[in-house]
Order: C-alpha cells, then structure tokens, then sequence
C-alpha cells in the first residue's frame, strides 16, 4: 500500500536531514513525499505597509526553493516507486500541514525538531511543540538536527499500560514490520506493582503485536520518566523513539519543559509522536 508522506520544509539542515530519513526509512515502499512550505510574515502587523510588489519577488524566491528541496530529494531516492509533490501555501506551518492532511490523507509527517533559528540547548523548537500540540490526524516523526540514518532495528515504546490499546498501536506494529525490528517496551516502575487493569492492558499488548520480537523492560529508581528513557536509549542502542500523545502524557510534560538541563531528556535518535484515537 503507497504511503503519503508529508515532509514540511523552511529550507534548513534540519529539515534536510528530516527528509533524507524519511526517504531512507522508507527506501523499499512505494511512496508519494509532499514538501511543504508556508510562507508567511514573523510579523503579520506589517503585512498591509508591504505593496505586493515587494512580495511577490519573496514568494517566487520560496517557491523556486521549495522545488529545488523537491528535486534534490529526487536524486537522492533510490526506488523507481516514490514520487514527489510540493505544497505552497499562504499563513501558518499548521494551516499546511491541515491543508495537506485534508486533501492527501498524510500517513506520516516528518519533520526536524528545529529549524533555521532554533537556539543549540533547546530540545524543540517552536513550530514542533506546535505541530505536536495540534496535529492529531497522522503520526508525527522528529528527526534530531544532523541525525544520520540508521535503520530502526530496535524500537522503543515506553508505556505505563494505564489505557486501552486500540488503533494506535497499528504505526508501531507496521514500522517493525517494515524493517523486520523488535520492539523494547518499556516500563518504568517495578512490575510486581502493576493493577489489574496495567495487567488486562499489558496483556492486550502483547496480542495486538503477536508474531513480532517483543522485550519488556522493567526501570524504578528514576527521578523522571525523561532520565530513564534517556539510560534506556543508550543502554540499549535503540534506534527510534515512539510514543502515543495521550492527554497528561509524559509528551504534554516534555513540550512544556523544552529546555534540555531541567528535563534530561536528549534523545538523539528519531522519536515518532503518535496521536491517540478517540
């Protein structure tokens, strides 16, 4: 089945790096990939004094640009079954990725965690915390500032078993399939301390992703839920990070605390935000 990949772009490293992932993670599907782009003023008080002669020359640069991401990513695919689209359009990174989710039915957004102005000791930037925040229809994939691919042999999925599992679990299930990966999930606290219904779910889990390699990982004595993934990842090699955005998740914790000393979270690999199903 083709995937719709959508690949936002303000023509930075980053995002680069973000769209050689995707491409590289998806390097044996069929696929189509959408670079997007939104142009818009930083500062929308002073749209009416700009005469559209002045911006017409900026979009046309933008657009131009926007192709050549386009392009570039051509030549860098490998499988005769990918094709490549570009998205122009006017007002806010979450008006495009609306726009596109409406119109192509996006499986997947891949996107860098900062962009061009995004300051070295900050975890997310602005326009991640955002898409994160609001974006609900389609997997989010992070991929950290010059991040080189590695296939995502060992999958991590941190869970406190508190919720029903339902469709959710379906991206986890088909990434491990795609690259033929096992799955570490991850528990933070002791397991003899687990309720009935951590139990029911736990069980739960362990049927909806039958016939995969599954690991269960055990960690108390932590601080923070962000500390022990952070040990986990490097203990343990994994290759990419992914999460369900549940409500008071530890995601909702993680964006409203970006700075990377007070949270202790520094994951250099990938992290897939996977919003909940109603």
């Amino acid at each position: 089945m083709r995937k719709h990949i959508l690949v936002p772009t303000d023509f930075s490293e980053n995002a680069w790096s973000a769209a050689l992932y995707a491409l590289k993670l998806y390097a044996n599907t069929p696929c189509t990939f959408y670079f997007s782009h939104a142009f818009t003023f930083l500062n929308t008080g002073t749209r009416t004094q700009v005469p559209q002669s002045q911006i017409d020359p900026l979009v046309e640069k933008e657009k131009e640009q926007l192709i050549e991401v386009m392009n570039r990513a051509k030549k860098e695919s490998t499988n005769s079954d990918h094709e490549f689209d570009t998205i122009f359009s006017f007002g806010s990174l979450m008006d495009s990725i609306k726009l596109a989710n409406k119109k192509y039915k996006i499986d997947l957004v891949v996107m860098g965690t900062k962009g061009a102005t995004g300051a070295k000791k900050i975890l997310l930037g602005s326009n991640a915390v955002a898409v994160i925040n609001k974006v609900r229809r389609a997997p989010l994939l992070l991929v950290p500032s010059k991040c080189k691919y590695k296939a995502p042999k060992k999958i991590l999925f941190p869970s406190a078993f508190t919720r029903f599992f339902g469709e959710e679990i379906q991206s986890i299930k088909e990434l491990a399939a795609l690259h033929n990966s096992s799955i570490d999930v991850l528990h933070i606290n002791a397991k003899e301390t687990l309720s009935d219904i951590q139990n029911a779910n736990l069980d739960m889990l362990k049927n909806y992703l039958e016939g995969l390699e599954l690991n269960f990982n055990w960690r108390t004595d932590y601080k923070t839920k962000a500390y022990a993934i952070t040990d986990f990842i490097k203990e343990n090699n994994s290759n990419i990070l992914t999460m369900i955005n549940y409500e008071h998740s530890f995601i909702e914790n993680l964006v409203k605390e970006p700075v990377i000393k007070r949270l202790g979270f520094n994951s250099k690999i990938p992290f897939m935000i996977i919003p909940r199903k109603k």
